[in-house]
């Protein structure tokens, strides 16, 4: 589903969430009124639900923030504004991954920003998808190109999912968690994922393709496709009304230092932090690794970020990779 150069005036004008008449949309579109309910018909593929009422006109069933260079701008810190080459908001793209990853191999720079109201094709982890309705959630990816090799970075999901609370904090978002080794949970359920792509020598310079999804309000109709609990922060913080823009700068003053700094900081910078936020630590659950399982109670990271389950027999045992799962279901 594309979205027309027309539909995107529509949006910008019934961004507001109040009522539209169907003549003035026409002519401030310079279109004809039918014109204007089929442009609108389109917009619920893009997850984007409208109601039409005789004698008042069209009006979304919520307002949109839409997200604007200058408003993200504005809330960027000189630090995170120093890191930034290029910072780029796509109204539709298939995956902000997979064109930084691109990017990197065609010699895109280091700090390269991407953001996109709707993604086609959202990457999840282990080549799920990830459910992007337009102008609802934050979808973003950064490049950043390290000196040393992939082995300097292990753990790095882990720092980005520090960063990511750190910003959910600022914006008095509580009862919030890190699920082990890339999730934002609450209560339970998910609230966003971190995806890392990273591409180069296993001793020389790497780059890295830095992905979060964060769910702000994700439509019912949407989610139906999610096969796992989730959540979004309209649930969480019961606020009708979250500032996408001011969150997507807040998340960059947290994000980009963090990354500038991992190769010499490390994971161990992180690691007290992260065992704060972790919301697996105690409970018992299921290890996905392939096509093998293993079942035990989790009982944290260790020193280089890799998770620990104490197996039935009383071992313990450290894991570098794999789908944890609390509920009987495993992860996305």
């Amino acid at each position: 589903m594309n979205i027309s150069d027309k539909q995107k005036q529509i949006l910008a004008l019934l961004a507001d969430g109040e009522f539209h008449s169907g003549t003035g949309l026409a002519v401030a579109l310079g279109i004809s009124r039918s014109a204007v309910w089929k442009q609108l018909n389109g917009l619920a593929e893009l997850g984007l639900q409208h109601s039409a009422v005789s004698g008042k006109g069209y009006r979304l069933e919520r307002s949109l923030e839409l997200l604007l260079a200058a408003k993200i701008n504005a809330v960027i810190s000189d630090q995170a504004g120093a890191l930034i080459s290029s910072l780029e908001i796509h109204d539709q793209i298939d995956s902000t991954n997979r064109y930084l990853v691109e990017r990197s191999q065609n010699n895109g720079l280091s700090g390269s920003v991407c953001f996109a109201e709707y993604q086609t094709a959202g990457k999840g982890r282990r080549g799920r998808q990830w459910v992007s309705p337009y102008g609802c959630n934050i979808y973003l990816s950064i490049l950043w190109r390290f000196q040393q090799g992939p082995a300097a970075i292990s753990g790095l999901s882990l720092a980005i999912g520090v960063a990511v609370i750190r910003a959910l904090k600022q914006h008095q978002v509580t009862d919030i968690g890190l699920k082990w080794p890339n999730d934002i949970y609450s209560q339970g359920k998910k609230l966003g994922g971190i995806l890392v792509e990273v591409s180069g020598e296993t001793d020389g310079p790497c780059s890295a393709v830095i992905g979060l999804g964060l769910n702000l309000f994700l439509p019912e109709a949407e989610a139906q496709g999610i096969t796992q609990a989730w959540t979004d922060l309209t649930k969480i913080t019961g606020q009708k009304r979250l500032y996408r823009n001011k969150l997507a700068g807040t998340l960059l003053n947290h994000l980009l230092p963090v990354i500038a700094e991992y190769e010499s900081a490390g994971i161990q910078a992180y690691l007290d932090e992260w065992r704060d936020y972790d919301c697996l630590s105690g409970q018992s659950a299921t290890l996905f690794v392939g096509q093998q399982q293993f079942e035990g109670i989790v009982r944290g990271i260790d020193d280089n970020g890799m998770l620990l389950i104490e197996r039935p027999d009383g071992n313990v045992q450290t894991f570098a990779s794999g789908e944890v799962s609390f509920n009987g279901s495993a992860a996305q």
